[in-house]
């Protein structure tokens, strides 16, 4: 993944109300963008300003159906987030194996 995607992905996901957009999407499939300002204090211009981060960043995609323009959770951006993400798993689950080693060394 580049670095300037992986930075708009980083950057996208900051937001809370965008994290909890991309929920929206995980648990409905498809949404608009009045329907994803429903549970928000938000203006629906506001949520659009919103999904349109979330598109840059290519972590959303926009249809359209008639008069609606539904969006869609993308996951390649997610599954490169982990696989980056992954690198530093497997350090920390190193160090946590080598720390419950040397805690068990302890024990009489």
């Amino acid at each position: 993944m580049p670095v300037d995607q992986l930075s708009r992905t980083f950057a996208a996901l900051a937001d809370p109300t965008r994290r909890a957009i991309l929920s929206c999407l995980r648990e409905r499939g498809e949404a608009s963008v009045a329907e994803l300002a429903e549970p928000f204090e938000l203006t629906p211009r506001a949520i659009s300003k919103h999904v349109g981060v979330l598109e840059s960043a290519g972590l959303v995609s926009r249809g359209r159906d008639a008069q609606r323009r539904p969006s869609r959770l993308r996951v390649e951006p997610l599954i490169d987030l982990d696989a980056w993400l992954g690198d530093y798993r497997a350090v920390w689950e190193h160090r946590f194996v080598a720390l419950e080693a040397d805690l068990g060394s302890d024990q009489p």
